[in-house]
C-alpha cells in the first residue's frame, strides 16, 4: 500500500544549518499510525549538495534487566517473543513503550513493563543510562533499567505479547548466551554492556 501525503502535510523550513552542517528544506509525514510515524525531509548536505531522509518517529521505551539472588548464585530474567519482521523468535530483556502515554515517566514505564511481561517486582530499579535504536534512520530512545530485589507476581500481557515466554536462568548461562550468539537483541545487549561497564553485574 503506498501513501501519499496531501501537500498540507509538507513544512518549509529555514535555511540555517543544524549542528551537523545539514540543512532541512522541507519536511512531510509520510505515513503516522498509533505507533510510528514516518518523516521525509528534504536536506542539504554540508557539502552543498540535496538529498532525501526518511526519519522513522517513535516515542521513548525502556529496557529493563532484571537480575535476582546474590553472588555467584545471580540470575536474569529473559523473555522470549516472536518478532514478526525478522520472522523469527528472540531472547530479549524486558522492554516497550507506553504509546498511549508518551509524557510518562519512564521510572514508571519500566516498572510497568517488568510487571506486565514478566509478573516481576522491584524494590530497587536503577536508571543506568540512554541509548538510541537505530539512530541512522530512527528517533527512538531506549532508557535503561537494572533491576534487583525481585518479587514474582503474576503477568498481564497484551493481546500482542499472548506468545512471550519468561524464563529466568543463571548469570552464568546468560553471559554463554551472549558469546554464543544466542541473544542477537541489539538492545538487549547494549543495556548489558552497559550495565555490565558500571560493574553492576
Amino acid at each position: 500500500m503506498t501513501i501519499t501525503p496531501s501537500e498540507e502535510n509538507v513544512s518549509p523550513l529555514t535555511d540555517t544549518p543544524d549542528d551537523g552542517g545539514y540543512v532541512t528544506l522541507s519536511s512531510r509525514i509520510a505515513y503516522e499510525n498509533p505507533w510510528t510515524r514516518v518523516r521525509e525531509d528534504i536536506i542539504r548536505r554540508p557539502n552543498g549538495k540535496d538529498g532525501l531522509y526518511g526519519i522513522v518517529e517513535r516515542g521513548d521505551f525502556v529496557v529493563v534487566m532484571p537480575v535476582g539472588g546474590e553472588g555467584s548464585e545471580r540470575t536474569v530474567t529473559l523473555i522470549q517473543q516472536f518478532r514478526y519482521p525478522v520472522q523469527r523468535r528472540m531472547w530479549e530483556f524486558p522492554m516497550g513503550m507506553w504509546e498511549t502515554k508518551p509524557d510518562a515517566d519512564p521510572d514508571a514505564v519500566a516498572a510497568g513493563e517488568l510487571r506486565e511481561e514478566t509478573g516481576l517486582s522491584a524494590a530497587r530499579m536503577q536508571h543506568v543510562g540512554v541509548v538510541y535504536q537505530g539512530a541512522g534512520y530512527s528517533t527512538q530512545r531506549g532508557h535503561v533499567y537494572f533491576a534487583t530485589d525481585l518479587t514474582q507476581g503474576e503477568n498481564a500481557l497484551e493481546d500482542t505479547e499472548q506468545d512471550i515466554t519468561c524464563h529466568t536462568v543463571p548469570l552464568a548461562e546468560f553471559e554463554r548466551m551472549v558469546r554464543d550468539n544466542e541473544i542477537t537483541c541489539m538492545v538487549t545487549l547494549a543495556a548489558f554492556a552497559m550495565i555490565r561497564s558500571h560493574g553492576l553485574v
